[in-house]
Order: C-alpha cells, then sequence, then structure tokens
C-alpha cells in the first residue's frame, strides 16, 4: 500500500510550529488565545503562494505576530473591565535539565520570560511594544527582522524596544533566586501550608509579599491584592482546615509541578483542577509575589495536562 506524499508546507509549518506558540502565548497571555492564533496562521499559510517565500520562519513569525497583535489590540477592552486582578492562563512547562554555562543564561531568559510575574509586566506595555520585546529580548530577532513581522521601520521598532526595555527593567529587577532555591522554598511552602505552620510560611515571604488571585468572578477570591506576610501566612495556613472552592482540605489534593518555568503548586479535586499557585522570588531569596489562578476558564491548559518545552526552538 503506497501513502500520499507527505505535505511540505505542512513539514515545514509543523517544524515551526513549537516558535509561533511561544511568540504568541507570550504575547497573548493565555494558551487557548495562542493555540487560535497558531491555526489562523496555519490556515494562512496554506493560502499562500509558498514558492514566493525565501525565509519560512520569517514569514511564519511574521504573520502569528500580526494575528496575535490583532487579538491582543481587540482583548484589550475585555482586560480592563475583568473582575478582580487579570492574570495569564497557567500553562504546565518543561525546561529540562541544563549544564552548560551558556545555556543556563540562556534559559533564564527564556524561562523568566514567561514566568507570571514577567507576563503580567508585560501587559502594561503597548501591543507594539509587548511584540518588539518578545521577538527582540527572547528569541534574539534582529531589529530588521523585527520592523518586517510588524510591518513598522526600523527606527519605530528601535524606538519601541528601547522603551519597552526601560518599562520592564524598571518594573521587573533581574531574576537572582536559582531553579534549585526555588523549587527547595516552593516544597517548604507547601508543606508548611498543608501543615498550618505560619512561622515557617513567615520565614519564606518577603514582610511586602502580595498575593494576587484571579477567580474572574467565576468562583470566589480576593478582589484586590494581599499585602503583607502576615496576612498572606495567614491566608495559606488555613488551606488544610477549610474548604477551598468548595472542596474540603480531605478531598483536595496538592502537588509541586512545574508552571511557567518554574516551581509551582497545583490544587485538585477528584473531577477538576481547582487552582495554580506560583511565586516570584526577591534578591533574599524570599517570596515577594505569590499569583493565584482560580478561575476555572484559565485552568483548561492545565486540566489537559500537556507540557510546552518554552526554550528557544
Amino acid at each position: 500500500m503506497t501513502h500520499p506524499p507527505a505535505d511540505p508546507g505542512q513539514q515545514v509549518f509543523q517544524q515551526h510550529r513549537r516558535l509561533l506558540f511561544s511568540v504568541a502565548y507570550r504575547l497573548l497571555g493565555t494558551a487557548a488565545d495562542a493555540e487560535d492564533t497558531v491555526q489562523d496562521a496555519w490556515i494562512k499559510w496554506s493560502a499562500a503562494d509558498r514558492s514566493q517565500v525565501a525565509d519560512p520562519k520569517a514569514y511564519l513569525t511574521r504573520i502569528v505576530s500580526n494575528l496575535a497583535l490583532e487579538r491582543l489590540r481587540s482583548t484589550r477592552h475585555k482586560r480592563e473591565t475583568y473582575v478582580g486582578p487579570w492574570l495569564p492562563e497557567p500553562i504546565l512547562t518543561a525546561t529540562g535539565p541544563t549544564t552548560d554555562t551558556t545555556d543556563v543564561a540562556e534559559t533564564v531568559t527564556e524561562t523568566e520570560s514567561v514566568s507570571m510575574a514577567m507576563l503580567v509586566v508585560l501587559e502594561t506595555l503597548s501591543p507594539l511594544e509587548r511584540a518588539v520585546f518578545v521577538l527582540k529580548e527572547v528569541f534574539d530577532f534582529s531589529h530588521a527582522e523585527i520592523a518586517e513581522a510588524v510591518e513598522r521601520s526600523e527606527p519605530a521598532v528601535r524606538q519601541a524596544a528601547h522603551r519597552a526595555r526601560e518599562h520592564v527593567r524598571a518594573r521587573r529587577p533581574r531574576f537572582t533566586a536559582g531553579q534549585a532555591h526555588r523549587r527547595e522554598a516552593t516544597e517548604r511552602f507547601l508543606a508548611a501550608a498543608t501543615g498550618g505552620d505560619i512561622n515557617t510560611l513567615m520565614e519564606l515571604l518577603s514582610p511586602d509579599v502580595t498575593l494576587w488571585t484571579d477567580g474572574g468572578g467565576k468562583v470566589r477570591q480576593a478582589l484586590r491584592p494581599v499585602v503583607g506576610a502576615q496576612t498572606v501566612a495567614s491566608w495559606f495556613a488555613a488551606i488544610g482546615t477549610v474548604p477551598y472552592q468548595g472542596v474540603a482540605p480531605t478531598e483536595m489534593k496538592t502537588e509541586l509541578a512545574e508552571i511557567n518555568g518554574g516551581p509551582g503548586l497545583l490544587f485538585t479535586a477528584p473531577d477538576r483542577v481547582i487552582a495554580t499557585v506560583t511565586f516570584d522570588f526577591g534578591a533574599d531569596g524570599r517570596i515577594t509575589a505569590i499569583h493565584n489562578v482560580a478561575n476555572p476558564d484559565k485552568l483548561q491548559a492545565v486540566t489537559t495536562g500537556a507540557t510546552h518545552d518554552i526554550g528557544r526552538p
């Protein structure tokens, strides 16, 4: 039995699919929108005259960047009228071990760029600045390549890159805590929270730690940030003693998972994922911010169990 020859266009698209999702997710902050954008890019790619395409990677990146920018502009109003804090949609990730020092430096950049804390900062950029920042700082595209991708002049892209870099730098100090420290602190946090050990929680938390909770009006969550080690520690110390999202402590399972490039916590009931919790660490190794996503609409990507390799393809 003979099989029909594989479509070369489909092979090329699949070769770059991980890059396209990685770009779209960092631009949009939701896995569902990123997947839809990649699918739309496939439709455009299928209809294109590919004989005229000299550089498929650049061409596909341009398609997905423009589609993501369009979607980002159209969803901004929804995010501005969102009930409570708007947080990105968490994804399960697999960064894998790194040994070479160059690889380690690159992996930190890539994992940091997909962290909840960074995605929250990227939300404060204009759509163009966000696209330029992601393509330049994460994927190392040249200004000329980005100008073509976002259909702007190269000087305009350089200006946007500078503004975005300064904006991010002011709001996001250079990441310092290593993966091993973060994992150990997350494990200690989990043990302390489930054991009601408020003293250990206080040790792990920065005095001015901020807890952001996203229920989207679908489940009961704090509508404003919860600030201060004592308040945040008390909130988590109660996990093992009171129902959470209507699930009794005996029915709830809490486990470590790699979420958005770093160690996080996955809260599950027998029939569903209840929430994810991720942490941001300061220079002293203590937790400075906690992002808690409980909106069921934003837990679809985690619920599937699919992991995303978010390193540079």
